[in-house]
This record gives structure tokens, sequence and C-alpha cells, in this order.
């Protein structure tokens, strides 16, 4: 309080001063016109370019926010863009030979259409698949998947909504094949390398094959009708038997670059199975007696 009274003390005289000019000023712009215009406009630009400075600020303090919703809308449009794309690809496609081929072994036989969601290749060649159609859509373990090159693989597990597909790129897979056109047959296998090719084992030394030849399902299982394009001949060996010839098969499925599939329902499949059941049945009330 001290320092206070000193203080004014000391500059009193200034202080004094400083009021009657604010007093002056106030009654100078107060009544007369022509001043206090000019002191309003002044006062205006400054307080306008206050307020620009000051929206400014805002508008750069919410930059980023801006940005984020932009980049966002940018995604989202191009979605529906490649979306759209691909829908009018779909109309305008020309099935190819195989293609229609395709559909007409399949026409007898429920399809339950499907996407890949994931294509995984490993090192230890237990590739798989999964796609996007389950339990809860008619798929069940052992059903084969088909692609608009031909064959894909079997499903080897389903859950409700996703469903585990072994492709005919796997180290364990062995698909019942034969030469279209003769009755010659054997089973497809993968042995790692390239997935563009497999091999069609267990063809008699005596078979007249050249290259070139198609390859299709055998239909001697219930996974896969006959008459399903696997892929053309490449080449012509001998086997790891010695007693038979090995086939080097080019897949026409390219796996690298798959996307919509499809899985075949056996519509005689429930039938078979009982046959099976029954004889199984039967072959143990014969051992009994």
């Amino acid at each position: 309080m001290r320092n206070l009274l000193l203080f004014l003390q000391r500059y009193t005289h200034i202080l004094l001063f400083l009021v009657l000019e604010l007093v002056s000023l106030a009654l100078l712009f107060s009544y007369g016109r022509k001043q206090g215009t000019a002191f309003f406009n002044a006062t205006g630009t400054v307080v306008g370019g206050i307020n620009s400075l000051w929206a400014d600020a805002a508008a750069y303090s919410h930059l980023r926010e801006v940005n984020t919703r932009l980049e966002d809308e940018n995604t989202r449009l191009k979605m529906q863009n490649d979306a759209l794309r691909q829908m009018v690809d779909e109309q305008r496609h020309t099935p190819t030979a195989t293609e229609q081929r395709l559909a007409d072994v399949l026409k007898k036989y429920p399809l339950i259409p499907a996407k890949v969601t994931s294509n995984e290749q490993r090192a230890d060649r237990l590739n798989h698949l999964i796609i996007n159609r389950g339990r809860n859509d008619g798929v069940r373990d052992g059903m084969g998947v088909v692609g608009g090159g031909g064959v894909v693989g079997v499903v080897a597990e389903a859950s409700a909504n996703y469903a585990l597909v072994v492709p005919v790129t796997h180290q364990r897979s062995a698909i019942s094949c034969r030469l279209r056109g003769t009755g010659w047959f054997g089973y497809l296998v993968w042995e790692g390398g390239s997935k563009l090719t497999a091999y069609l084992d267990d063809i008699p030394r005596y078979a007249d094959v050249t290259r070139g030849m198609a390859v299709e399902t055998s239909g001697y299982s219930d996974i896969f009708p006959p008459g399903i394009f696997v892929g053309n001949v490449l080449a012509v060996g001998s086997g790891p038997d010695g007693q038979s010839l090995r086939l080097t098969v080019h897949l026409a499925t390219d796996f690298s670059n798959l996307r919509d599939v499809s899985v075949v329902g056996n519509i005689a499949r429930s039938q078979t199975d009982t046959l099976r059941n029954h004889a199984a049945f039967n072959e143990g009330v014969l051992e009994k007696k």
C-alpha cells in the first residue's frame, strides 16, 4: 500500500495529464461530428483487422480436423467408384469358352457365390484361402470350390460366416482328375514351386497322352462333379513309382489374383452318404455273423 501511495505521489502530474487528455478526446469525438466519424471509422478498421486475424487463427487451428474429414470423404468416394467400376466391368464381361463350359457343367448343382477375403501363400506349402461364406450360408466341410478358371480347392472347415479352403496349391491336396475325352484318370497333386503347375499321377504308361490335352475332374468323388476344367498337359514324364506316367499340368486358376469363387453343393451327396452308411452297417452285421 505504501508503495502504491509513493507511486501515485511521484507520477501525479502525469496521471492527471492522461486523465484530462482522455476526457478531452471523449468530448471531441462525442460533440465533433467530423472527428467522431473519423474515430469510429478508424476503430472499425482496427476491430475488423483484429477479428480477421482471430478468424484466420481459428480456421488454422481446425485445419487438421478439416483435412481428416476430407481424406475420409475421398476414401469413401474412391471405394464407391471402385465398386461401381467393378459392377460395370461385370456387366460388360463376355464369358470365355472355359467359363461357359463351367457354367454348363454346374447348372444342375446349387452354387453358393463367395469372395476370397484372405489368400495366404506360406513357405511350408500349407497354403489356404478364407471365403466370406459359412454354415449360415449352407457351406459345409468337404464341399468343392470353383472359380472362373475352374477348380480352386476344397472346404476344410466352415464357421458360421466364413470357411477355410484348401486350394489345389496345397501339399496335402489330392483331387481325382481325368484326361478329357479318354478313360484315363489319376490324382492331381502339388509339390511346391510355381502356383501355376501341378502334377497328375497314376496315369498308365501305355496311355496315349499328348501336350495340350485338357485335364478335368473325373467325378469319382462327391466333391466335384465330372467335367470341371483343371488345366492343360504341359509335359509328359515318368511317375515316382516308375510304373506310371506323371503329367505336368498348367493350372487354369490364377491363385495370385483370385477374388470371386463359388462353393458347389452336391445334391446327390446326402444319398451317397446314406448308401455308404448302410454299407458300413451291413459289413458290421456280416462280421458279427
